[in-house]
């Protein structure tokens, strides 16, 4: 057997554990902090009640682990969940998801998008379109050199 080459620098944090109505008005993920190099989101969306599940994507940058104040920002997205659709950018308004069941995303912010505002911390608003009822989840990714471990608290 070959070895196997994990990059180190991958910490991975749960963002919205699995619940049945994922998308239940506007739903956001754990405060997480962005280190190294950047975030990324993993938004995946299993079976909707009636099949027409939509939701508008948007990553927030946030000053504190609390959110007090938040600010949009760009980011890069790509739909993965059979055809890999190439990175898009994504303007601060967000994106909309594909709506029907089974949809997986990768929302990817760089750390350039948080110089702007000063902020260092990222969640992920997802803003339900259509009343569907979808099971789902959000894992949450820092990538990079440095990673700095939120209390307990925050990520349980």
């Amino acid at each position: 057997m070959g070895s196997l080459a994990i990059p180190s620098e991958l910490h991975f944090v749960k963002g919205i554990d699995p619940v049945a109505d994922m998308n239940n008005g506007a739903v956001s993920s754990d405060i997480i902090e962005v280190g190294g190099e950047g975030i990324m989101f993993i938004y995946y969306k299993g079976v909707s009640t009636g099949g027409t599940d939509n939701a508008i994507l948007t990553v927030l940058a946030s000053d504190d682990t609390s959110a007090s104040t938040t600010s949009a920002v760009p980011f890069w997205y790509k739909k993965v969940a059979t055809t890999d659709t190439g990175w898009t950018a994504a303007p601060t308004t967000g994106f909309s998801i594909t709506a029907g069941s089974s949809g997986l995303y990768v929302v990817a912010a760089p750390k350039d998008v948080f110089a702007s505002t000063g902020y260092k911390y990222a969640k992920l608003l997802c803003t339900q379109v259509t009343d569907d009822p979808v099971v789902g989840c959000v894992l949450a990714c820092v990538y990079g050199l440095r990673y700095s471990p939120q209390p307990a608290s925050l990520i349980d």
